[in-house]
């Protein structure tokens, strides 16, 4: 919370250098509470009718291994608060902030006695960079200044961000955050535009604000192509991201979208995709998908010697992929396949949100592979008046082997995942609750050669997860 003290502390003495003085007859204005006139045209007037927001959560989360394999849980919970002003002279304010406790955990700074692999799940819940902080888990969230003009708008500062290659990927206390230049622009018939300049990175599980080059490495790193431990954590020199996205609404039925995301001096990731919906009688739909990404090395691949580099030199990766399925107001069922292929790893930091394929599961990626066939069904169901949503996953994912370290970047066999998910809104004088049970299932179909490196935390496990948000 040091940094929302700060600003806290800012405020409380801006406001004594001009008021230090009260009379003992008069009312507390500590905080300036009382009614004003709405005045549109003023400063003060904008932050008066701003808008405050708060969110609580408690999530539970527990990782069953195989045999004598450590297992794992633990308790999280947190809070933040956001406010935005109004708009004044076309311009908002915004900042934000979140803090997390851990509330009774396993001893999640100890490795596994027997393959010494640490704790992969449950430390994303509070500090992934020091598994013994359980109390200074905080971070100043969003703190942004946004110009609108007509449709659009440009923001400048921290924010949140979801594209296919950077996003939230919101799947434990906090999001991923961005620090840049970021603007919208909706002013073409069926076309919305967003581009942006990214300089600073503040990962989930972190409570610091990076450089983009030093964001990379935060999480495990893998091995190099030679099955040494990669060296590029810290030694990755880049100027930013440059991101751009278009989204073409051709008709009724058809989405095109195109992404470019240039990180300077290390890759660049370019995705195009097609999305197709035909209306069926009863309100029903088919619905089809198509996506191709390519990526390429810049330059070094972020550093001069190979052994420190990010993405190799001169070095390409390609993966396509796509789905077919149907849908109506309560239903929504999907065949879902993808394909990397044999050319290089797909690469993406996992510090910078998760995978954008159609086979994306919770709680695994496929980030870091190649040569790879995943093939994933998917069922969503909804009860609107029960204010239940529900979704099954079920894939296979066959990967390169474990010691091909070339197209394996973490030592992932092959599995097969089960995915089961409830989500309940409550309703009432518990309105704003929300509740969310997630069971995962990952069963090893690969050779891990009698080493359980290869087995814990990744494979033969099953993964619970529990999570009540209170938003108001």
């Amino acid at each position: 919370m040091k940094k929302l003290f700060t600003l806290f502390e800012l405020s409380i003495l801006s406001f004594h250098l001009f008021a230090q003085h009260q009379e003992v007859n008069e009312k507390p204005g500590l905080w300036k509470e009382k009614e004003m006139e709405t005045d549109s045209t003023s400063l003060l007037s904008a932050f008066k009718r701003g808008h405050a927001s708060g969110h609580l959560r408690y999530f539970f989360m527990a990782t069953q291994n195989k045999g004598e394999l450590t297992d794992y849980h633990a308790n999280a919970v947190g809070g933040g608060i956001k406010f935005e002003t109004a708009r004044f002279k076309n311009f908002q304010l915004g900042v934000s902030g979140f803090f997390v406790f851990n509330v009774g955990s396993s001893n999640l700074a100890v490795p596994d006695a027997s393959t010494n692999q640490p704790n992969r799940y449950e430390i994303g819940l509070f500090d992934i960079e020091d598994a013994n902080n359980k109390k200074d888990i905080d971070r100043l969230e969003e703190l942004y200044i946004k110009y609108h003009f007509k449709n659009s708008s440009i923001t400048f500062g921290k924010q949140l961000l979801n594209t296919p290659f950077i996003n939230l990927q919101d799947g434990r206390m906090r999001p991923s955050e961005v620090e840049g230049f970021w603007a919208e622009v909706n002013q073409i018939k069926k076309i919305k535009i967003e581009l942006g300049y990214l300089y600073g990175m503040s990962p989930r599980s972190t409570v610091k604000w990076y450089k983009v080059g030093e964001s990379i490495g935060i999480y495990p790193v893998g091995v190099n192509e030679a099955g040494t431990k990669s060296g590029y954590a810290g030694n990755l020199e880049s100027n930013g991201i440059v991101l751009v996205g278009v989204n073409y609404q051709h008709s009724k039925n058809l989405k095109l979208v195109f992404w470019n995301q240039f990180t300077t001096n290390i890759f660049n990731s370019a995705l195009l995709q097609a999305d197709y919906e035909y209306s069926l009688p009863n309100k029903s739909k088919l619905i089809a998908g198509g996506q191709l990404i390519r990526q390429d090395g810049v330059n070094d691949g972020g550093h001069e010697d190979a052994t420190k580099a990010y993405f190799k030199k001169s070095g390409k990766s390609y993966s396509f992929g796509g789905r077919l399925g149907w849908k109506n107001n309560r239903w929504e069922t999907t065949l879902n396949y993808n394909r990397i292929t044999t050319h290089g790893r797909y690469l993406m930091p996992r510090e910078w949100g998760r995978d954008p394929f159609f086979t994306f599961l919770p709680r695994e990626r496929n980030e870091g592979l190649g040569d790879v066939h995943a093939i994933v069904g998917k069922i969503n169901y909804k009860i609107p008046k029960a204010r239940i949503v529900s979704s099954i996953g079920f894939g296979h994912f066959q990967l390169p082997d474990v010691t091909n370290f070339a197209m394996n970047k973490y030592g992932l066999p092959s599995y097969n995942q089960l995915n089961v998910d409830v989500r309940y809104k409550f309703a009432g004088w518990l309105k704003g609750f929300e509740t969310q049970l997630l069971y995962v299932y990952k069963g090893k179909t690969g050779n891990n050669y009698n080493n359980n490196k290869y087995v814990i935390n990744k494979v033969d496990m099953n993964l619970w997860n529990l999570v009540f948000n209170y938003q108001f």
